[in-house]
């Protein structure tokens, strides 16, 4: 069962009130003081960004490239963000990188999908955070597991930590794939709606692997009515040490900033909502009728299964299920619907009528069986 956490309001989280959407931006690795403070300098003047980020441990999938400057970067983060004005944040993936970036007054943590990954790892850095009042943020784990991200915010928040949020970085794919990494979008939503008062904050530069799909994602991500976002930013990305594909320049930022569309997730406009009642009214009544539709259907296939019973006929008609792919998926092209969401629909009718028959099958046998 899900425990609810104990989240303060995100707009409290700091002395003056959180800019909402909340952006973190700054370079992938710390490299010099010099190429630090110059980015986090062009980023604090357009504005719009709250946080500068910066990764000091950048342990590599294989050994040999770049890894971080280690300890001495989260000076320089410091010392930027004093100069700026921006708060500071960046990863922490054991107690002892937790007691250095305290020891260096770096206002926010966040805990790698790595690490997120590993309940021993997160539990080591949850009692490392004991009784410290510090914004952490916890990263999805790399694969698409939403009780393994909900384990380690529980763990985060239990040890006291309640300036807690989420990072949605997307899961990393199996396949190739455009992005870099799968948005798999219905993740970050689930988490919302089991915990409405927890900030979930979108790293489009993790997600697409490369700056050309940064706006798209990024407008996904507060269409979605997420809290933030998290961009990559370098003053020179080409010449990054590290993931320079996915970093674009502070100009870069500005423009991507300035030309997102922000969506207010409420309205008081009387006339509005209105209107938008009187539709999802009709939603409702639809609902309704495919509810009722989907019912019928179901008792149809309870008696095919009887009638193959009677004549040893098996459940699985592999023809027909192909031509109900073919047939279904022409007749939605038709009427405008996407053929992948035809295809999950049926994929999962199919299956329940499947296992209807098989109950069937079995009650009429005189078989146990589960209760379906």
């Amino acid at each position: 069962m899900t425990k609810s956490l104990e989240i303060k309001n995100f707009s409290t989280w700091f002395n003056e009130p959180a800019k909402i959407p909340f952006v973190i931006s700054g370079p992938c690795s710390a490299e010099s003081f010099e190429q630090l403070l110059e980015t986090a300098k062009e980023i604090a003047a357009n504005g719009k960004v709250c946080a500068l980020r910066a990764g000091i441990w950048k342990p590599r999938t294989r050994p040999g490239s770049f890894e971080g400057v280690g300890v001495k970067g989260l000076k320089w983060l410091s010392e930027a963000g004093k100069i700026t004005g921006l708060k500071t944040i960046t990863e922490v993936a054991t107690p002892k990188h937790v007691e250095q970036a305290i020891a260096q007054k770096i206002d926010c943590l966040w805990i790698g999908a790595r690490t997120s990954s590993n309940p021993f790892s997160v539990q080591e850095i949850a009692e490392a955070l004991t009784a410290i009042d510090i914004p952490v943020f916890v990263k999805n784990p790399v694969n698409p597991d939403i009780n393994l991200w909900i384990g380690a915010l529980e763990r985060i928040n239990k040890a006291g930590i309640i300036r807690l949020g989420a990072i949605h970085r997307g899961f990393y794919p199996f396949e190739k794939t455009v992005f870099r990494n799968i948005p798999k979008w219905e993740l970050p939503i689930e988490l919302k709606l089991l915990f409405p008062n927890l900030p979930v904050i979108c790293d489009p530069s993790h997600i697409a692997g490369n700056r050309q799909f940064l706006r798209e994602i990024s407008q996904k991500a507060l269409d979605l009515n997420m809290d933030g976002l998290m961009i990559e930013c370098h003053i020179n990305p080409d010449e990054a040490l590290s993931d320079a594909n996915q970093q674009i320049s502070p100009n870069e930022l500005k423009k991507l900033l300035e030309d997102l569309v922000y969506r207010k997730a409420d309205s008081e406009n009387r006339q509005f909502l209105e209107i938008l009642d009187q539709l999802r009214n009709q939603i409702d009544s639809l609902d309704s009728q495919l509810l009722e539709l989907l019912g019928r259907r179901m008792d149809i296939v309870e008696k095919i299964g009887e009638f193959k019973r009677k004549n040893d006929i098996t459940i699985l008609q592999l023809r027909r299920w192909e031509n109900i792919l073919k047939t279904r998926t022409e007749w939605g092209q038709k009427l405008g619907l996407d053929n992948e969401l035809i295809k999950q629909m049926l994929e999962i009718i199919h299956k329940s009528s499947i296992k209807k028959q098989e109950f069937v099958m079995r009650r009429r046998n005189g078989e146990k069986h589960d209760d379906c």
